[in-house]
């Protein structure tokens, strides 16, 4: 398999430090409210490199951190704007909003999160480690970056990384120590006169006076951890210090995955790069606009089921764009895969009916190839399209490579397998009717009658079935 490498910013192998062994690591939600969809974008690509390489022969373990403590409300990085107002914990944040603890509120998120997974059928990680029950990891980790000159104690009694104390710092994002602006303060527990250089960041925070939840003793007095701790702790906790693919959004570039890169490697014994291929995933943007509380324009997956579309619409909506391309997600482009969804499935349902056939393995190669192919799935998805109607290759052949790819695509294409396909001596005499109406339509090109009567049969409860073979109608009746 080959993948754009955020690091060498060019498309490389997938080279794993064990034969047939893929340890891959994914930044997960911060669980203080519902992920919406452009989340899911993000988690879906982490899907279809195990989907990939498993389908390749590998063996893969998956880990997913569940943020539930740290993760600042605006940390957006040095360089940025200065900021009106200090940001906040987001879980802290969200507490103060409900009255509920922070581990009730990340309790209820998180198992909301799962959900919206399993919708999507992107499969659970191994592990989902949480921030705030790994704090053992993320001392030890710290311990280690002090002993080693890459960490001090300020002042202030927290723990900060020194950035100038790693000299490729800026290698994975592009921003340079020098090219990095003091004075912008986006961290409001940070105390930046107890830093040495203004691009220093917390590993640990002073709990101080006034935060009373989330908090824990150390040697160096009670507080918390900073965000990006605890990425470095938990995946090399849980995956050792030779990771092979790590992945999240392009926002997590900076300052969180240099960060954590910075971390990891000055924690790690020997002089070598811990993640070995970093990919990230592009922004997604929901009917031309950024998907932001402000704009309004926030969707949820639940928000698209209740509009009526089965929420598999989703993944093939991205399946239908490159993850590393900005796409724009509208509610047109969700009614056209329902329509594609749909049609697969009616066919598989009609094809299952023919006896089975070989694949064509040569187009089973080409498609698996998009995927191995820095998970080109447009190609793929037009492969698929080709496949559906090529004269040269029998309905049940098309059937078992249908059912056999789906375990690229996701889709649950032989959902409606074994649903009864009847002939028109078996449907009340109204729909043979309104069927005969529409035969005639579509004999006379006229599409908008066509799809008008179509709904009137939907509507007694039977599904239009156009195949090679003729007009047949679906129902789930018994």
């Amino acid at each position: 398999m080959r993948l754009y490498n955020t690091m060498t910013r060019k498309i490389d192998p997938v080279e794993t430090a064990h034969p047939k062994i893929a340890r891959i690591y994914a930044c997960g939600p911060t669980v203080y409210r519902d992920a919406h969809v452009g989340n899911m974008r993000t988690f879906l690509v982490t899907d279809l490199i195990a989907r990939t390489l498993r389908h390749q022969g590998f063996r893969t373990t998956v880990v997913q951190n569940i943020t539930d403590v740290g993760h600042m409300a605006d940390d957006t990085g040095l360089g940025e704007a200065q900021l009106d107002s200090a940001p906040q914990d987001k879980m802290l944040a969200e507490s103060e909003k409900t009255g509920q603890s922070a581990l009730e509120i990340a309790q209820r998120f998180e198992h909301r999160f799962h959900h919206d997974l399993a919708q999507l059928n992107i499969y659970p990680a191994d592990h989902y480690p949480k921030a705030s029950e790994s704090i053992d990891s993320m001392l030890d980790l710290i311990r280690k970056l002090i002993d080693s000159g890459n960490a001090y104690v300020g002042i202030d009694n927290s723990v900060y990384f020194s950035a100038e104390s790693f000299p490729s710092y800026g290698a994975l994002s592009g921003n340079k120590l020098d090219a990095l602006r003091p004075g912008h303060k986006f961290d409001p527990d940070e105390n930046e006169s107890a830093k040495r250089f203004h691009a220093d960041w917390a590993l640990w925070k002073s709990a101080g006076d006034t935060r009373t939840q989330l908090t824990w003793e150390t040697p160096w007095g009670r507080g918390f951890p900073g965000w990006h701790t605890e990425c470095s702790a938990m995946s090399m906790d849980l995956l050792g210090e030779s990771i092979d693919i790590h992945t999240g959004g392009i926002d997590l570039r900076f300052p969180h995955h240099e960060d954590e890169r910075a971390q990891s490697n000055s924690a790690s014994s020997g002089d070598h790069e811990v993640v070995r291929h970093w990919v990230h995933a592009e922004h997604l943007l929901f009917e031309s606009r950024k998907m932001s509380k402000s704009s309004g324009n926030v969707v949820l997956v639940q928000d698209i089921i209740d509009r009526g579309y089965d929420p598999l619409v989703i993944r093939l909506a991205f399946l239908q764009h490159r993850y590393r391309s900005q796409m724009n997600l509208t509610w047109e482009v969700l009614a056209s895969s329902q329509e594609l969804l749909d049609r697969w499935r009616r066919k598989v349902n009609v094809w299952s009916q023919s006896a089975s056939q070989a694949m064509d393995q040569g187009l089973i190669a080409e498609i698996s190839g998009h995927f191995a192919e820095d998970l080109n799935t447009p190609m793929a998805i037009n492969a698929l399209r080709i496949l559906e109607k090529s004269p040269q290759i029998s309905d049940g052949s098309k059937f078992e490579m249908f059912s056999y790819l789906d375990s690229l695509f996701g889709l649950d294409l032989t959902r409606e397998v074994g649903h009864n396909l009847n002939s028109l001596s078996e449907i009340p005499p109204d729909v043979s009717q309104l069927l005969e109406q529409r035969n005639a339509a579509r004999s006379s090109r006229d599409w908008a009658l066509s799809d008008q009567l179509r709904d009137q049969i939907a509507e007694r409860g039977f599904t239009v079935v156009d195949t090679s073979e003729g007009t047949q109608l679906e129902t789930t009746k018994t």
